[in-house]
């Protein structure tokens, strides 16, 4: 194994900069369809829960690879493992643009995704290896950059080409980017991680698949298609099982697919915790302000998608700073002034109405984005820290692969939350309308029509601000367990750590 003293010599600043383009591309690409699929379900003649394949089977194929990326990161030189994903996801992005039907279209977006699952997880291993401890938060402030800015900007940029522009145009712009990115890989890259001839176990691939396909196809499928249907309850509870399983299988392996035991390191195991709690609370500004905005609203996609674009912007510009004071102050200052910035942001959506400015969204909105900056990549470089350096592709499997379950989780509990509030007051507005009718009075069938607009929204608006007020309680929880952090051992420490751990394993 490649020693650690590697992580202090000069960082391969060419290298990450071309990883740092190609997740930005991939990312922004899991976004980029969105707005695009009423136009394809047109052109294709396919209906909405087809259509909806498109970005479901996306996400499916990252949740079965992104657990699986440990052992590839372990296995293959990270060359040959981004020049293999690049290429997969060039050649997806290149079927999808010429796709003639629905189905390859689908099968494109698959194989998309099987090149753009490794690429975080990679990134974030090179990171880790390329820089010290003490100058981690300034390098993973720069991923933060990338993480967060490239799905925000996805639906400004989707909104504007779709007006102008065929949704094929989506992947023609992506296609000469991503063929420069792997020429340039193909040149510049260098292999600088460590790797093991490790063996794959096919039962832990199996039962990976089964536990966390089926977590994040049920609870995608919940607000949909509701929490009784075979749909729903069937795949997550064979999720469920699956995880069970799987988890009981890699504890007695001595090479783990996905290595549980990192969550002996006590800071590691509190990041996580914050970072799954968090991206559920996250999710209610994602999910339910374009809800609001353009249901209730009436606003454009194209004005809804420049309404999160500020946000976006301040995300990216303040990322990199965050970085910065992670290594001065720590994770716990950050956290909590970060939090509680979320937590109050979060209380003013819970109070929307039907007046409520245009103006004043995008500015509590941004604000959110502000607080939120200073909260998840401190948080999750903090964790990461703590872990032996041969623990660096379990931490970053482990982190991607939950903040996709607990997005999922966050996304069905929350549309569940506001769709039965959204019942529940519909039925109240409407029978004290019925009551405050006269008994003998024929109501007029155009007053009847408004009443029942007027009682749709307003129990619609009610849906959304208690999601809001439960997402607040969500953020509380995360701002309580960001004051038990603290900063983790210096790297000094950490390398004998590492060697104690070798020693162990040897």
């Amino acid at each position: 194994m490649a020693s650690n003293e590697q992580q202090v010599t000069k960082p391969p600043y060419a290298m990450i900069i071309i990883l740092f383009i190609g997740a930005f591309v991939s990312i922004l690409n899991e976004t980029l369809l969105n707005v695009a699929l009423p136009s394809i379900m047109e052109e294709f003649d396919v209906s909405a829960a087809a259509v909806q394949w498109l970005s479901t089977g996306y996400m499916l194929v990252n949740g079965i690879l992104i657990p699986a990326s440990a052992f590839f990161i372990q296995r293959f030189t990270n060359k040959r493992l981004f020049i293999t994903a690049m290429a997969l996801f060039t050649a997806g992005t290149v079927l999808a643009s010429f796709s003639p039907t629905f189905g390859v279209l689908l099968a494109a977006r698959m194989i998309q995704a099987s090149g753009s699952a490794i690429m975080m997880p990679l990134l974030m291993n090179v990171m880790l290896f390329s820089f010290p401890v003490e100058r981690r938060g300034a390098a993973m402030g720069m991923f933060g950059l990338v993480m967060i800015t490239a799905p925000a900007i996805g639906p400004t940029l989707s909104g504007w080409i779709i007006e102008h522009y065929s949704w094929r145009m989506l992947f023609d712009i992506v296609i000469p980017l991503a063929a420069l990115i792997l020429i340039f890989a193909v040149i510049k890259f260098k292999n600088i991680t460590p790797n093991r001839d490790i063996k794959l176990d096919v039962w832990s691939i199996i039962l990976s698949s089964i536990a966390f396909g089926g977590l994040l196809y049920g609870f995608s499928l919940a607000g949909e298609r509701g929490w009784d249907s075979p749909h729903v309850y069937i795949p997550i509870a064979a999720g469920v099982i699956g995880l069970i399983i799987f988890i009981t299988r890699q504890l007695r392996m001595e090479d783990p697919l996905l290595e549980f035991r990192i969550y002996r390191y006590p800071m590691f195991a509190l990041s996580s915790a914050i970072s799954i709690v968090l991206s559920m609370a996250m999710f209610s500004a994602m999910l339910l302000m374009p809800i609001y905005i353009q249901t209730l609203r009436g606003i454009s996609p194209m004005d809804s998608g420049l309404l999160m674009l500020p946000g976006a912007i301040v995300m990216g510009i303040m990322s990199p700073i965050t970085g910065k004071l992670f290594d001065k102050f720590g994770a716990r200052i950050l956290g909590v002034i970060g939090l509680s910035i979320t937590i109050y942001t979060t209380y003013l959506f819970s109070n929307l109405t039907l007046d409520t400015s245009y103006s004043y969204l995008v500015m509590v909105y941004t604000l959110r984005m502000f607080g939120m900056s200073m909260v998840m990549m401190p948080v999750m470089t903090n964790g990461l820290n703590q872990l032996p350096a041969n623990m660096n592709p379990h931490g970053t499997a482990m982190n991607n692969t939950l903040q996709q379950v607990s997005g999922a989780i966050g996304a069905a509990f929350l549309v569940t939350i506001m769709q039965n509030r959204t019942e529940s007051e519909a039925e109240r507005l409407a029978e004290e309308a019925m009551s405050s009718l006269p008994a003998s009075a024929q109501p007029d069938p155009a007053q009847l029509a408004d009443l029942q607009t007027h009682i749709m929204n307003q129990s619609m608006l009610e849906g959304i601000n208690f999601s809001f007020t439960i997402s607040v309680y969500i953020a509380l929880v995360a701002l309580v367990l960001t004051f038990f952090m603290k900063r983790v051992k210096p790297a000094e420490e950490s390398k004998q750590e590492t060697a104690s751990q070798h020693a162990l394993e040897s």
